[in-house]
């Protein structure tokens, strides 16, 4: 039974991922949270395990997408050789400070930042129109340490997040005038070292606390990872061919509004 509701997870996930043009963490944690709660899961367990459980299913969906855009020619692989390090370093060491906040500050954090995601996509046609005035502007990025050090800071946000980092890399390559393809194509890419490092990074620190819970390496739950990770590698082309059917901002606006209930779900828990 536990393995059929995470098949319907991994099924909602990545169809919601191909649809909305999103990482699955923003889908996959608010899920995990809420089955977690109701198989009775320790309060002070469950945030971590849909955070860690999350970032393992992510390395699964982000090879797929990673090949998707480097077919295209969207990755810039020097880009990726300079941030790669630092987001595989942050997110390792932000997987063990999340293992130290408490699962109702883990609430707390993880809702305002789904209330921060929900603005940026519900005000993105507007962003967008700046942004293709600016297209043509030289691109001019950071020294090798300074993307270094940004890598860094990404990295250990994702961890905490429990997302493949797209939600902050696109940002970070935008702001230097990246285009918008290659900006999300070097995204892509960018998710596998932080899925990976921060899965691993769940496990280790989850192993050091010893969480009691059946079927999970320190904080990364096996039969969630399995059938998220299977269901959502399909569901996700099903998702973005149903996308080419219908209008994109109409269901950007749509997923936003999703978002904010979700975040204000993980507020109202955490403070009530």
């Amino acid at each position: 039974m536990e393995l059929l509701i995470f098949l319907i997870i991994g099924a909602l996930a990545g169809f919601a991922a191909g649809l909305f043009g999103v990482g699955g963490g923003t889908i996959i944690v608010p899920l995990l949270f809420i089955v977690f709660t109701q198989m009775d899961y320790s309060p002070d367990t469950v945030m971590h395990l849909a955070l860690g459980t999350s970032l393992a299913t992510i390395i699964v969906t982000s090879i797929s997408s990673l090949m998707a855009h480097n077919k295209k020619g969207g990755v810039m692989w020097p880009v990726f050789k300079n941030l790669a390090p630092g987001l595989a370093l942050g997110c390792f060491l932000g997987a063990g400070i999340a293992g130290q906040i408490s699962g109702l500050y883990l609430q707390l954090i993880v809702g305002v930042f789904l209330l921060w995601v929900a603005y940026r996509m519900f005000t993105a046609g507007k962003r967008r129109t700046h942004m293709s005035d600016a297209s043509h502007t030289p691109v001019v990025l950071p020294s090798k340490p300074k993307q270094l050090a940004a890598g860094g800071i990404i990295g250990a946000a994702s961890a905490i997040f429990g997302i493949g980092g797209g939600s902050l890399t696109v940002p970070y390559l935008t702001r230097y005038n990246v285009v918008m393809q290659k900006a999300v194509g070097t995204s892509a890419a960018c998710g596998l070292p932080i899925a990976i490092a921060g899965a691993l990074g769940f496990m280790f620190f989850g192993m050091q606390q010893q969480v009691d819970v059946p079927n999970t390496i320190g904080f990364v739950h096996i039969y969630a990872f399995l059938g998220i990770a299977s269901m959502s590698f399909f569901t996700a082309k099903v998702g973005a061919k149903v996308a080419h059917m219908l209008s994109p901002p109409l269901l950007k606006k749509c997923f936003s509004v999703l978002l904010f209930v979700v975040g204000l779900y993980f507020l109202y828990k955490g403070l009530f």
